[in-house]
C-alpha cells in the first residue's frame, strides 16, 4: 500500500483534469484506511499539505485542497491559510478551512478579511458566514456599509448565516437594504426557534412596521410576529 501512495503522490507533478482520476485513487483509499488512527492519518494530512507548498498544478493543489477538506486539522491550517489571497487558489483553500472544524481555521480566515479585496473578501465572508463565526460579527458588520455593495450584500448574507441575537443586533445598526432585511428574518426564525421569541419579535415588528419593504416581506414578518405570541 505503501508503494502505490507514493506513486499516488508523484503522480500529482503532473496532475491536471484530464488525468486518470485512477492514478490518485491510493489517497482516497489512505483516508478511508486512517480512519481512527491518528498518527497514520496525521501523516497523510501533513504530506497532502506538503503538496500545497510546491510547484505541482493548480488542478493538483485544487484535488489536495478537497482531500483536507476531509481530513485536514489545525496541523494544515496554515498551509492553507497561506493560500486565501492567492486569486487562483482561495477558493479551494476557503472550501477546505469551511469544513475544518478547529478554531484555527476560523481564525486563519478572519486574518485574511482584512488584507483581502473584491472577489477574494467576498468569500472570506461567505466562509465564515458558513462556520457561524461568532467572533467575526463585529468585523462583518463593519462591512454591512461597504462602499462596495457585493462585500456590503456579501456581509449580511454571512450574518443571516451566522443567525445569533448579536448578528441581528450588527444588521438592526445597518441601511435597511433587501439583503439586510433577509438575513434579519433568517436570524428572526433562528432565535424564534431558539425560544427568544422576544428579540425574534423585535426584528419581525420593525420589518412589518416598515413602509420601504413589498408586501410578501411584510407578509413574512406578521406571519412571524403571530409564531412569536404562540404559547
Amino acid at each position: 500500500m505503501n508503494d502505490k501512495l507514493d506513486q499516488a503522490f508523484e503522480a500529482f507533478k503532473t496532475y491536471d483534469w484530464g488525468t486518470d482520476i485512477k492514478a490518485i485513487a491510493p489517497i482516497d483509499e489512505a483516508i478511508i484506511e486512517t480512519y481512527g488512527d491518528a498518527a497514520a492519518r496525521k501523516e497523510l494530512e501533513m504530506r497532502l499539505a506538503e503538496v500545497l507548498t510546491t510547484d505541482v498544478s493548480r488542478d493538483a493543489k485544487d484535488m489536495v485542497c478537497r482531500k483536507l477538506r476531509t481530513i485536514g486539522t489545525a496541523a494544515s491550517v496554515p498551509t492553507l491559510a497561506g493560500l486565501l489571497l492567492d486569486e487562483e487558489l482561495s477558493h479551494m483553500a476557503r472550501y477546505a478551512l469551511e469544513r475544518i472544524p478547529a478554531p484555527e481555521a476560523a481564525k486563519a480566515l478572519q486574518d485574511a478579511l482584512p488584507k483581502a479585496k473584491g472577489v477574494i473578501k467576498i468569500g472570506i465572508i461567505s466562509s465564515l458566514g458558513q462556520r457561524g463565526t461568532t467572533e467575526a460579527i463585529g468585523a462583518i458588520g463593519g462591512l454591512l456599509g461597504d462602499g462596495d455593495a457585493a462585500i456590503a450584500a456579501a456581509a449580511a448574507k454571512a450574518l443571516g448565516d451566522i443567525r445569533t441575537a448579536d448578528a441581528a443586533k450588527a444588521l438592526a445598526k445597518a441601511k435597511p437594504t433587501q439583503a439586510v432585511t433577509n438575513a434579519s428574518l433568517a436570524c428572526a426564525e433562528a432565535l424564534l426557534a431558539d425560544g427568544k421569541k422576544a428579540d425574534a419579535l423585535m426584528i419581525y415588528k420593525k420589518i412589518a412596521m416598515s413602509s420601504d419593504q413589498p408586501k410578501h416581506v411584510k407578509l413574512a414578518a406578521t406571519k412571524g410576529m403571530l409564531e412569536c405570541s404562540k404559547k
